[in-house]
């Protein structure tokens, strides 16, 4: 996916997020290890977001390209970002998955051992 088409996935994933309540904390943050598209807040909830979208699904859904390397990555980046935050409250993996068609929201995507 193009840089362009990424950020527009994001900033539509951002704003169906925030209709839905959640607090935007951070877009984008990056640490040697990968990137967290969004981090948000549900509540007391610190909620680690990746961001898929798919023109088609020909080749699969938008969600089934959060493989588990990605997921990896993701737990490693949310630990950089919670310790350089000084977080110590509860947190979560959410995916937005973005087609044509919907932007489906899946709370608890997978937990921080990377399962499903």
């Amino acid at each position: 996916m193009s840089k362009v088409k990424g950020d527009a996935a994001e900033r539509q994933a951002e704003e169906f997020l925030k209709s839905r309540g959640f607090a935007i904390v951070e877009r984008n943050f990056r640490t040697r290890m990968g990137e967290i598209d969004l981090v948000a807040k549900d509540g007391e909830t610190a909620v680690f977001v990746e961001v898929r979208s798919r023109s088609s699904s020909a080749f699969g859904s938008p969600e089934e390209t959060v493989t588990a390397p990605k997921r990896r990555r993701l737990i490693l980046t949310a630990q950089a970002w919670a310790q350089s935050r000084a977080w110590e409250g509860p947190m979560r993996f959410d995916v937005v998955a973005i087609t044509p068609a919907e932007t489906l929201h899946i709370p608890d995507a997978f937990d921080a051992a990377g399962a499903w």
